[in-house]
């Protein structure tokens, strides 16, 4: 069989190499329009910041290495320009000139191009491959940038952001939208933005970047709030788009969001090409279509493309949940599944839990708090979770991840047995307490309110300790400290509702419980005044 694969990286050369360990006698090519066919596409703004020291690092297999382990034909500086399904042949561009390629099976793994929205010129940079890369980095030390306009803060603009600070660059990070990193809920969001800010960015959301032209000294941007600012060089990470040209003008069908149509098992609409990476349409945390251009899907989309283009039928159709990382400086911040603007665009009803565990028992030195979000159904049903820390903080997201995949419920996670030794994580882990913050939610055992339903109306107790509320509290808060409550419930009124707040919700949980059973309708401030800052910096709060 003569299997012919378009585009290396994460889906191609997963799909080769696995196709040739399964089949020695298959013939193999891989077409690839730039010069490096396997490359840490993921790596690359650390490359820039230093972090990577060595450019060879980044190249993952090289041409000569598939070739002389795996016996796969690589075939670089080729671009397939088109494709006659009827011939099942393929039009190859290279430097030698124009050829066909015939196939018996094709596999389409182009990957994703990056957004410009029409902003280009001398020292304007994407970041889609190697190349670019080092591009970028020459074009810093010959023109001795000191200062650049990172647009876009999606995971490649936080990325590159603050591995341009670290080369000692002074960055201005703009978004267009009201927040950084989709992913997250604004409340969240912020931490990763007051991280950007701590090491030095200057972050401007609800700005994008409205032209950028050449000035005498450099790059003169303009934002779309009227403003401009001079830089030494810009980078767009304005998002990316899926490279469907060369399937839909085969006739390939694609999917109304712009990607590639695949089946549960790679299988585009010709039963002879397949289709893995950020070119395909995949199903979703909702069971929706969607792009979701990450590595981790890509690896393994690209395995299953290769057994089935055998004959196989191994399933890649369940959902991609998009679990997803980002460090910036100190911070570890990272989501799985759907948020909240998701949930409420979909208009799926859904509970939410907040916790502030320790990284580990907290009698053992080092420990840090971590910030935890849980969106979850009536049913236990978990919809999506986000963290936020200096460590540990994927390790959690990971968790829930394996959870949500294997279709687990808040219940799970409450009962998650996971390794315990006071170095390294809580007998009570953080997991297992947000599974049992949403479990007393479901059962009634501890009412929740949000910050963004209180008003100037909700009567609030601040259960936190006097000094604590000298350093800030919700307005209006009436203060009597959780271990004074038993003895001046009198003070109370029990024909209004009590909404109960403290630090981070556990004092909160505990004031709930004695009020309840003194016959009080009392709930708890989710999160309790950290989530209310929080909130309310994001703009989320009415009171």
């Amino acid at each position: 069989m003569k299997v012919v694969i378009v585009g290396g990286v994460a889906g191609g050369a997963s799909c080769a190499t696995r196709l040739r360990r399964l089949d020695e006698s298959a013939e193999i090519i891989i077409f690839e329009r730039g010069e490096n066919v396997s490359y840490a596409n993921c790596g690359l703004p650390y490359f820039i910041g230093g972090k990577i020291e060595n450019k060879e690092d980044l190249t993952v297999a090289s041409p000569e290495f598939l070739r002389g382990r795996f016996n796969i034909d690589v075939r670089v500086m080729s671009e397939v320009v088109g494709i006659d399904r009827k011939a099942h042949t393929v039009t190859v561009r290279s430097p030698k000139g124009e050829y066909k390629e015939s196939y018996d099976k094709l596999v389409l793994t182009p990957g994703a191009g990056a957004k410009t929205f029409g902003l280009s010129g001398e020292g304007v940079f994407t970041l889609r491959d190697v190349r670019n890369t080092l591009d970028l980095d020459a074009y810093i030390r010959e023109n001795d940038v000191k200062t650049a306009l990172v647009a876009g803060g999606g995971f490649i603009g936080v990325e590159i952001a603050e591995n341009l600070i670290r080369r000692g660059i002074k960055v201005t990070l703009a978004e267009f939208a009201p927040q950084l990193m989709p992913p997250f809920d604004r409340e969240i969001a912020l931490l990763v933005a007051d991280a950007l800010k701590a090491g030095g960015a200057d972050v401007r959301v609800n700005t994008g970047v409205k032209a950028i032209e050449q000035g005498n000294d450099g790059l003169k941007v303009t934002f779309t709030d009227g403003t401009q600012a001079d830089a030494g060089v810009a980078v767009l990470a304005l998002g990316v788009a899926p490279e469907t040209a060369l399937a839909k003008g085969a006739g390939v069908e694609l999917s109304a969001n712009g990607g590639i149509k695949t089946d549960g098992f790679m299988r585009t609409s010709d039963e002879d090409i397949f289709a893995a990476g950020d070119v395909i349409s995949v199903i979703g945390a909702d069971g929706n279509e969607a792009l979701i251009p990450l590595a981790g899907p890509a690896n393994r989309q690209g395995r299953s493309a290769a057994a089935n283009v055998l004959g196989g039928a191994e399933s890649n159709g369940k959902a991609v949940l998009g679990a997803s990382v980002v460090k910036v400086f100190d911070l570890t911040a990272a989501s799985v599944g759907r948020n909240e603007k998701q949930l409420q665009k979909a208009g799926v009803k859904y509970k939410k839990a907040y916790a502030f565990p320790l990284t580990h028992a907290g009698y053992y030195p080092g420990a840090s708090q971590l910030t935890l979000k849980l969106l979850f159904g009536e049913n236990g049903e978990i919809y999506g979770a986000q963290a936020a820390g200096r460590e540990n903080v994927e390790k959690q997201i990971d968790v829930i991840s394996v959870i949500m995949k294997m279709g687990g419920t808040v219940h799970d996670m409450a009962q998650a047995e996971l390794c315990y030794a006071p170095p390294y994580n809580s007998a009570k882990s953080p997991v297992n307490m947000l599974g049992f913050i949403a479990e007393n939610i479901l059962s009634g055992l501890c009412p929740t309110v949000y910050a963004e339903d209180l008003s100037g109306e909700s009567f609030v107790l601040d259960v936190r300790t006097a000094g604590e509320c000298a350093r800030g509290g919700i307005p209006g808060a009436v203060n009597i400290p959780l271990d004074e409550l038993r003895g001046r419930l009198d003070e109370l009124p029990k024909d209004r509702r009590i909404v109960v707040s403290c630090a981070v919700g556990l004092r909160g949980y505990l004031g709930v419980r004695i009020l309840r059973q003194n016959g009080f309708d009392a709930v708890n401030l989710s999160g309790g005044y950290r989530v209310y800052l929080l909130c309310s910096r994001a703009g989320m709060t009415k009171r």
